[in-house]
């Protein structure tokens, strides 16, 4: 059993709060529970509690057992000098404040039906994968409709936390925060952190002044990865070095030191060659991307804003020096999905946020757009009768399991609590 137990029984009075009496022997009457903040302190505000005759307004603090309150050290905590009732499944020491007064306390576990414990323990049983895998189909509709919008927003919150992070370290410039964003999107799992920091070896300026030339972005994207032959057969490659040491000269760049960046389990279309290729496109041909990109809302237009390829040389290339059939290599669909889930999306809700606007249903809407994510999370949620639609309701379900199912906090999820209460 943990404390969650016990925070769900007394939030929604879960037990028979008729005759209850402290360990003590004196009657307690409930006239409020309190608020349930999730904060530090006390577990439950603002209470009110008839203890004997006297009636009192404090806070309230749940824990299995009374020793608790010792071990967690709330006895030097001034925060607990406002408890008024401690209720524990277990008592097995008396508590004592500051002034050496004790506290009032309440053993819930004889009061509690036996089939809302067996309930909960159903609930929280081992399973295969997750503890409600065999119930989470028959929820109510409206109650995972709101849950998941709930989910979805703060999986968005996370989301934008590294773009806050970088905010501060560009002195709040939104168009170099959205280049470092698109260049890690762009790396994916294997190359995103180490193309952020070819993205962030660059002075966003420089993006700026030079993106009139795509090689020129090329030069800079390709030789900050280290990806420019020393040698080099064609001529694109020697061009591109030249240009390379021409504007590390130009703008005095600092040498930084990054990483190799991978080609090892890519498809061909993922080379970092390619990616950074497109990259360097994508700036030469959206000389106003912030603005275009805070301004779109709907997928078809994201299509088109993100509707371009590579130079000549990486159509017939995927690496320097060995030629292939030629081909556009333009942006895929699912490609561009993914950079409106994971970057364009949590970078417009942290912009909207700065300016004070709210934006939350265009943001639903824009995620009920696009097709839903294909893993393995979201296939087990299938399978267990919660097909997905739409992105919205992936992004949601990722959360869920991420942040709820396997931290085992069944009754901080609405769906944990619906089912128990059913």
């Amino acid at each position: 059993m943990k404390e969650d137990f016990l925070h769900y029984v007394w939030q929604y009075k879960k037990f028979d709060f008729s005759n209850l009496t402290t360990v003590s022997g004196e009657a307690v009457t409930i006239v409020n529970s309190g608020q349930f903040l999730k904060q530090s302190g006390p577990d439950f505000f603002n209470a009110q509690i008839i203890i004997g005759n006297q009636k009192w307004a404090g806070n309230v603090e749940i824990h299995l057992k009374s020793s608790d309150w010792y071990l967690h050290q709330h006895e030097v905590d001034n925060q607990y000098d406002t408890v008024i009732l401690h209720v524990v499944w277990e008592h097995d020491a008396p508590i004592f404040r500051n002034n050496n007064s004790e506290i009032p306390t309440l053993k819930l576990s004889p009061y509690v039906a036996p089939q809302v414990l067996n309930q909960y323990l159903s609930l929280t049983s081992p399973k295969s994968w997750i503890y409600c895998q065999n119930q989470i189909a028959s929820i109510d509709g409206f109650v995972f409709k709101h849950w998941q919008e709930r989910l979805f927003f703060e999986r968005l919150e996370t989301k934008a936390m590294p773009i806050e992070a970088l905010l501060l370290e560009t002195n709040n410039d939104w168009e170099a925060v959205l280049f470092f964003s698109l260049a890690k999107s762009f790396g994916l799992n294997t190359n995103g952190e180490i193309f952020l920091k070819v993205a962030k070896s660059i002075p966003f300026c420089i993006i700026r002044k030079e993106g009139f030339e795509v090689e020129n972005l090329e030069a800079l994207l390709m030789g900050k990865a280290d990806l420019l032959p020393l040698e080099a057969e064609d001529t694109y490659g020697k061009e591109l070095q030249n240009r390379f040491a021409y504007l590390n000269h130009k703008y005095r760049l600092q040498q930084t030191i990054i990483e190799p960046v991978q080609f090892f389990k890519h498809r061909p279309d993922n080379f970092p060659t390619i990616r950074l290729a497109q990259l360097a496109m994508l700036y030469h041909k959206q000389q106003n991307l912030f603005s275009k990109i805070t301004s779109t809302t709907s997928l078809a237009d994201f299509y088109k804003l993100f509707y371009v390829g590579v130079s000549p040389y990486w159509e017939s290339h995927y690496q320097f020096d060995k030629e292939s059939p030629k081909k556009k290599k333009q942006f895929s669909k699912s490609f561009i999905d993914l950079l409106v889930i994971n970057t364009i999306v949590p970078f417009q809700f942290a912009y909207a946020k700065s300016q004070g606007k709210e934006i939350s249903e265009l943001l639903l809407q824009l995620m009920e757009t696009i097709a839903p994510e294909k893993n393995i999370v979201i296939e087990k949620f299938a399978n267990f009768g919660i097909p997905s639609k739409s992105a919205f309701e992936t992004q949601s379900l990722l959360q869920l399991k991420n942040s709820y199912c396997n931290q085992q906090k069944c009754l901080q999820c609405d769906l944990g609590v619906q089912l128990l209460k059913s």
